[in-house]
């Protein structure tokens, strides 16, 4: 094995890139901090009771403060005694003192490695660190080593991941791209597909990455434990002396930082490879903080609720935001769901308690109902984690039963398959509201259809998909996203016509009025594509239109609100009930 050259010593540290984290994160942080912090309360008080007799308890075979040497040796071998192997020493370290903050606890060294040709073809290579007092040596075949003087832990430097699948998605006219952006038509690529699909559904195949930082941290832990009675979460950890039953000091290789877009893919042509070292102390709640927020990332991927790579993600937020910008995303994603329950809590209300139908555009209800429709088609075609395809769908299903507040639905069972049939009610086709809603739509379908018609056409000819259907998927949800605010301007012409808005549900429009300017916020202070910000501040100018139009319609007393009833009958009902305490008066005088 060829050994390592040492580049550099000091403390490098990772240097933070300036991408800003991605919107939407806030809700996630925050329950998977709130499930670490329970877990960690919950192994403190539910763990079983310590024993009261000292004789029964277990403790640190070191102290606070006393000095540590440190050898760090690379084999390919998993099990390591060949400590006379100058070779395998890439690290040696003197006087660490243990459990103490400060720049003599904190050691660093960047190397190359310049791999074997075993480690190239599938290889492992291992991490052997070994710690003693000062002055003691590591190697038990050393005839001053002392047992209680010395202990050391193996992690392997090279992980095994699987090959990530290959793109299915391919152009359906025949033309590919390369990498220069040329466009080419052959049959060649359409043959690399189906050579690619073949393998997708083959084995999977592993490939060996390399880990380029490697953080050794010992743990700041004294605390007396009973032999039988150490807490679940540590117990897997803790490094026992079998002659007096006393423990070593935890190493812990800290990958909690470790990104797998920094890992190295390891093949044939790598000829040489950075490895960062760094020792340094851990406190015992740091430590357990990392551990249960792995495993609750662990469990949320077994669950479904968490995709792969999202915790990655949701780490890069931390690593690389700025620490009051992911404070104030935090309380504001927090806002931003309060204000989404409320303007959904709302919005049922007025649709559960709406009697008339008149000043609503009854055509912008079954709108919306498709566009949910097929934002959740496209989710289900792309894989999304459970949890988001059933809060798509829970919509799916709330947007067609307010189909059913407004309009009339049937089942009509004259044919052989039985359809449904809808028809308008009497309050909306008895009016100028359906004329109106009309000749809006009418003149809004076209512009629609024409920029569906555009934006398709332009996906499949310099886009990527997997088949004709997510073709019409993708095409769909795309004009969806961009063009839904189209969907609210026939509303706008109907109360243009009517010169009013009582009939409008504002209180639901409030709360996503106050959502639409906390995604202002984010648009200025977030990384997003353009086409979302843009979106964004469509919405704006929709919502001052409504606002603007509340504005100069005076209140008709006369018609009916949301909720079915007038201005009038509210004082009609005053006056009654004025009339009948009076009544109640003289009766009793």
């Amino acid at each position: 094995m060829a050994p390592p050259a040492a580049v550099a010593a000091g403390g490098g540290g990772q240097q933070p890139r300036q991408q800003q984290q991605q919107g939407g994160f806030g809700q996630t942080i925050t329950g998977i901090i709130r499930i670490a912090v329970f877990w960690y309360f919950a192994s403190k008080f539910f763990s079983p009771k310590r024993s009261a007799d000292p004789s029964n308890l277990i403790s640190n075979l070191f102290q606070k403060g006393e000095p540590l040497d440190m050898w760090l040796y690379l084999s390919e071998h998993e099990k390591f005694n060949d400590f006379g192997n100058e070779a395998s020493l890439v690290w040696h370290e003197t006087n660490i003192p243990y459990a103490t903050w400060g720049p003599e606890s904190i050691r660093t060294l960047s190397l190359k490695y310049y791999p074997s040709e075993a480690l190239k073809n599938n290889g492992s290579l291992y991490a052997h660190v070994f710690f003693a007092r000062s002055g003691f040596p590591p190697d038990p075949n050393d005839p001053e080593y002392q047992p209680q003087a010395a202990f050391g832990r193996t992690h392997p430097v090279v992980a095994y991941l699987p090959k990530s699948r290959s793109d299915k998605r391919k152009s359906l006219l025949g033309n590919s791209k390369d990498a220069e952006g040329v466009q080419s038509v052959t049959m060649l690529h359409v043959a690399d597909n189906a050579e690619a699909d073949a393998k997708d559904d083959g084995p999977v195949e592993w490939i060996a990455y390399w880990k380029p930082n490697i953080t050794i941290n010992l743990v700041e832990d004294f605390t007396r434990y009973g032999h039988n009675a150490v807490p679940p979460n540590i117990a897997p950890y803790l490094n026992i002396e079998p002659s007096k039953g006393n423990y070593y000091p935890t190493i812990f290789f800290n990958e909690f930082w470790l990104l797998r877009d920094k890992l190295i893919a390891i093949n044939e042509s790598v000829t040489e490879l950075a490895l960062n070292l760094e020792v340094s102390p851990i406190s015992m709640m740091k430590w357990q903080l990392f551990l249960q927020i792995d495993q609750s990332f662990q469990i949320h991927h077994s669950y479904g609720s968490m995709i792969e790579g999202e915790a990655d993600e949701l780490k890069r937020v931390f690593l690389e935001g700025n620490p009051y910008l992911l404070a104030i995303t935090m309380v504001v994603s927090l806002l931003h769901s309060v204000f989404d329950f409320l303007a959904f809590k709302n919005d049922i209300q007025f649709w559960n308690k709406n009697k008339s139908m008149e000043g609503l555009s009854a055509k912008s209800v079954i709108v919306s109902f498709l566009c949910q429709l097929i934002v959740f088609l496209y989710l289900l075609d792309n894989e999304t984690s459970w949890m988001i395809l059933a809060s798509s769908g829970i919509g799916c299903c709330i947007e067609f039963w307010k189909i059913g507040k407004a309009m009339h639905i049937e089942i009509d069972r004259s044919g052989r398959i039985p359809i449904l049939r809808f028809r308008d009610r009497d309050s909306y086709a008895s009016n100028k509201t359906k004329e109106y809603d009309d000749i809006a739509m009418k003149y809004l379908s076209y512009v629609l259809f024409f920029l569906v018609a555009c934006f398709s056409i332009y996906s499949l000819m310099y886009e990527r998909h997997k088949s004709w259907y997510s073709w019409i998927l993708s095409s769909l949800t795309s004009c969806v996203y961009m063009f839904g605010f189209i969907m609210m301007c026939p509303q706008l012409f109907i109360n243009y016509k009517l010169k009013s808005v009582a009939h409008l549900p504002w209180r639901q429009m409030t709360y996503k009025f106050l959502n639409t300017i906390i995604d202002d916020l984010f648009a200025f202070v977030i990384k997003m594509p353009t086409l979302h910000r843009l979106s964004v501040f469509r919405d704006d100018l929709i919502f001052l239109i409504y606002v603007y139009q509340r504005w100069i319609y005076p209140v008709d007393k006369k018609r009916i609100n949301e909720f079915g009833f007038g201005g009038e009958d509210d004082q009609t009902s005053g006056s009654t009930d004025a009339t009948t305490s009076k009544e109640d008066e003289k009766k009793t005088n």
